[in-house]
């Protein structure tokens, strides 16, 4: 797919052409038509203009999924300014990183958010605009065409701040076409989107799973999209699923195993019969869950791997070829290698850092040039940061290339190791992060009970016992600390370098080593 000169404006015509009055989003009891959206994404255009915003300027988006963050994304890309979306769940120190970082000129949130408040101490932020779930206050006073600006190519389409699973966030910098991108091999040769479905993503537009599927694979198909403003919980999300009825659910696995949990078969606010296909990403996929998932409700399940720098899924399971356990085999578009930390080819079977080349690879970390030499690498590699294994063509996902722990000679992925403690019938979740243990780094198990349990001495010493025959040696946890909940990102990816930092104090119920 060759790009045009300004990808919003070539979405939005598209659309406008093939179906003006179909719903391109709904949400709640609301319909946004093509037809609507192209004219308030003029407005939105017209009306960052007139509040001195021009091609380059950083607008960042603190929103709900809504018709406004819609809106306020295509109407700045239409300037050829630089959306940055993030998401509506932070603290106002996080938002006064990012403004800071970005040099943002420009936020859209809702009044007396915390971004705003954020806003009153940036030195960048000339423009606040307070915004409703349908769009800013005003924005009807604006004309409703604008003529599209071509994007300069020296300066950054979009933004995206990684999820800080590893600590502060960077500000990822993409070309306006990289939106595009999802639309092709994922899209269209695995999933097979088309303007038939109807696509529910739980992940946010602020992250680039949940932009890539409810923006970018949504217009691209000319298909409708479903937006959630609130907090996505499995009662809510099995609402909007039966109220909604898409035909395609982007989820994450610590959201499909609440879901998981939740579900009743039957019940009339449960229905998921519309569903063809389901997707995880954001984290492995466990090989139990994703069993339980599709005995338990009959859809299939597809895992893959993506990230914010590649916007874009590039290893994914393929329907009907499901493979729990594994994440899958190359999307079209891409090639993937795994080397060691030498950068040597490391034989199949064997744990090796990934490395992946295609379309839409990010240009670079803003104003971070070291970070970027270290991941964007000669002849267009991406260093992903995932430890995987390959074997007969299939990746299996190990970690983070941070998370991984040397016990001994072996190195011990700790996916693996969570896989193997959530078998024991007392764990509803499970993270493992290395302690020292007598000067020495072992694997930690930060374990959050099913409701039924009761933390304490005999019950982690019972779950080291199930551990012992369910790994090798040196994937066995020595100490298991209980949790109520588990660190994560507003994606749902655990922090285990805030695990690390705990090292058996705030926040854990119980201890005990083996």
């Amino acid at each position: 797919m060759s790009a045009p000169v300004n990808v919003a404006a070539w979405l939005l015509a598209r659309n406008l052409e093939r179906s003006p009055a179909k719903a391109a989003y709904l949400c709640g009891d609301d319909i946004l038509t093509h037809a609507a959206l192209v004219a308030d994404a003029a407005r939105f255009a017209n009306l960052l203009r007139a509040r001195g915003l021009g091609p380059g300027d950083r607008v960042v988006l603190v929103l709900p999924d809504s018709f406004a963050a819609v809106k306020a994304f295509l109407g700045a890309m239409l300037l050829a300014a630089a959306p940055v979306p993030v998401s509506a769940q932070l603290a106002q120190a996080d938002y006064a990183f990012i403004l800071e970082d970005c040099g943002a000129k420009a936020l859209v949130t809702w009044e007396d958010s915390s971004a705003a408040l954020a806003a009153r101490g940036s030195a960048t932020v000339s423009c606040v605009l307070a915004c409703s779930l349908h769009g800013p206050w005003g924005l009807a006073d604006h004309p409703s065409e604008f003529e599209a600006v071509p994007p300069p190519e020296d300066l950054p389409g979009f933004m995206l701040y990684s999820s800080g699973s590893t600590g502060r966030p960077k500000g990822v910098v993409h070309r306006q076409e990289d939106l595009l991108v999802p639309a092709a091999g994922w899209g269209g040769e695995v999933l097979g989107v088309s303007g038939a479905d109807v696509i529910f993503s739980a992940s946010k537009l602020s992250f680039a799973y949940g932009l890539a599927s409810s923006l970018g694979l949504t217009l691209v198909a000319g298909a409708t999209a479903v937006l959630l403003p609130g907090k996505p919980g499995p009662y809510e999300l099995f609402a909007t699923l039966s109220r909604h009825r898409p035909t395609l659910f982007f989820c994450v696995p610590t959201l499909y195993n609440m879901m998981l949990r939740a579900y009743e078969p039957g019940a009339a606010d449960m229905d998921i019969a519309s569903l063809r296909l389901c997707f995880s990403a954001g984290e492995a996929l466990p090989e139990g869950l994703c069993r339980e998932w599709m005995r338990a409700t009959g859809v299939e399940i597809l895992d893959g791997i993506g990230s914010t720098e590649a916007m874009n899924v590039f290893i994914c399971n393929r329907p009907g070829q499901v493979r729990c356990g594994a994440s899958g085999v190359v999307v079209p578009g891409y090639e993937a290698r795994l080397v060691d930390d030498a950068g040597a080819p490391v034989p199949g079977g064997t744990p090796g850092n990934l490395h992946v080349r295609g379309v839409g690879i990010a240009t670079g970390y803003w104003s971070r040039p070291e970070k970027t030499r270290e991941a964007m690498l000669p002849d267009g590699w991406l260093a992903t940061g995932d430890v995987c294994v390959r074997e007969g063509g299939v990746f299996s996902h190990r970690g983070r290339s941070d998370d991984m722990l040397k016990v001994g000679a072996h190195w011990v992925s700790p996916v693996q190791v969570e896989e193997g403690v959530r078998t024991h019938p007392a764990v509803l979740d499970c993270a493992v992060a290395g302690g020292a243990v007598e000067g020495l780094v072992r694997p930690c198990a930060h374990v959050v009970l099913r409701p039924d349990f009761e933390a304490g001495p005999g019950l982690a010493t019972e779950i080291l016992r199930h551990a012992r025959h369910a790994l090798p040696p040196q994937m066995c946890p020595v100490r298991v600390l209980f949790h109520d909940d588990l660190p994560k990102t507003p994606t749902g990816k655990v922090q285990r370098f805030r695990l690390r930092q705990l090292n058996g104090g705030e926040g854990i119920a119980h201890g005990q080593e083996c």
